[in-house]
């Protein structure tokens, strides 16, 4: 059966009182097909997070509102493997307290500090330094990197592709992990993989129906618009740690303020929406984020370090990378998928940010 993650928001609620929910979901649970897994409470935040073996969402919410009547406020489903990685378990955590009535007590967030990590495409790499170069300096930043995760005590998740998702349960942890990387970047002159590192934080079900995503999600765009060697950080996680943390290292850092964290999802959720249309040009872009073009102009140039323009442009260029990635047919459907008007211009574009045509890319990937 699929497994499924939901969310209750109770504020005030306390370990004790999930613990009691729990037992009663468990002492019902067969009579609605299901099997409870584990849970988590975040008591300073009023969040409850369960993990259900069920046959559908339907079960979930039936199974919850006749064991207790707290129905959830969103249910998602998730790999098992895919929630262990990022929380460390499945199952009810060996050393959880048992009260004097039996009543086991589980007291553990499910609120995850999440750093991402981007570096310059193994395949642009390549092509720039040679594939025995590339090769050993992918295989290094790799191995660097693990260290520092294992050092930190962070949890390197499941994630396609050359870069890393990584959760820590302590944004301390998470920040200092990015300074021994930076610093081991350094030291070891591997600058050419152009390594961008971001730190946000969040929980497991929010917005988006995939787990952790909406975390994810803003940590990679802050990648995106993030430069080579450069940590950023959210204001949700730089009111994690002290100021000290932060202020006291000789570093390449960038701390988004929480009115910029918002800028972001407001600019990049309009590119999502709207990128594929060739004709979604600047006018359309001010009026999606109902701002004036010289706002939209200042507010990207100040947050992207570049012109609203040029950020669509960039942002179409990666996403026809990603699609050359899953092995698109033609240059043509490439073109058109990513939102450029004609390959002609899609292929000089290429060629100027990557020194390289799009078919070589393709061929390079074969």
């Amino acid at each position: 059966m699929p497994i499924y993650m939901d969310l209750h928001i109770v504020p005030g609620v306390t370990a004790k009182d999930v613990a009691e929910a729990h037992k009663l979901d468990v002492y019902l649970e067969k009579d609605h097909s299901c099997k409870c897994m584990t849970y988590w409470v975040d008591e300073l935040r009023g969040h409850v997070f369960c993990l259900i073996d069920a046959p559908s969402k339907e079960k979930v919410t039936e199974l919850h509102n006749k064991a207790h009547g707290l129905t959830p406020h969103k249910i998602i489903e998730v790999q098992p493997n895919l929630v262990e990685s990022f929380l460390g378990r499945i199952s009810d955590p060996e050393e959880a307290e048992l009260t004097d009535t039996g009543l086991k007590l589980i007291n553990e967030t499910s609120f995850r500090i999440i750093l991402a990590t981007k570096m310059n495409d193994p395949v642009l790499l390549q092509q720039q330094i040679g594939l025995e170069k590339a090769t050993a300096m992918i295989r290094q930043l790799n191995t660097i990197i693990r260290r520092e995760i294992a050092n930190g005590n962070g949890l390197e998740t499941e994630n396609a592709g050359s870069d890393f998702i990584v959760s820590f349960t302590s944004a301390a942890k998470a920040i200092a992990c990015a300074f021994a990387i930076q610093q081991a970047l350094n030291d070891n002159d591997l600058k050419p993989a152009g390594l961008k590192m971001s730190i946000h934080a969040g929980q497991p079900v929010a917005k988006k129906e995939d787990l952790f995503g909406d975390t994810i999600q803003l940590a990679e765009r802050l990648c995106f618009i993030g430069k080579p060697m450069q940590i950023s950080i959210t204001s949700t996680v730089k009111e994690l740690v002290s100021k000290d943390l932060l202020l006291n290292k000789e570093t390449n850092l960038y701390t988004l303020s929480a009115q910029d964290q918002n800028l972001l999802h407001l600019l990049f959720s309009t590119l999502d929406e709207n990128f594929q249309d060739p004709d979604f040009n600047m006018d359309e872009y001010c009026s999606s984020v109902a701002m004036s073009k010289s706002q939209l102009y200042r507010k990207t140039m100040a947050l992207c370090d570049m012109s609203p323009n040029n950020l669509l442009k960039e942002y179409r260029l990666e996403k026809a990378t990603e699609l050359m990635k899953r092995k698109q047919p033609s240059i043509s459907d490439i073109t058109f998928d990513s939102g450029f008007n004609s390959p002609s211009y899609f292929t000089k574009c290429f060629k100027k940010k990557y020194g390289i045509l799009p078919m070589a890319y393709l061929d390079m990937l074969k």
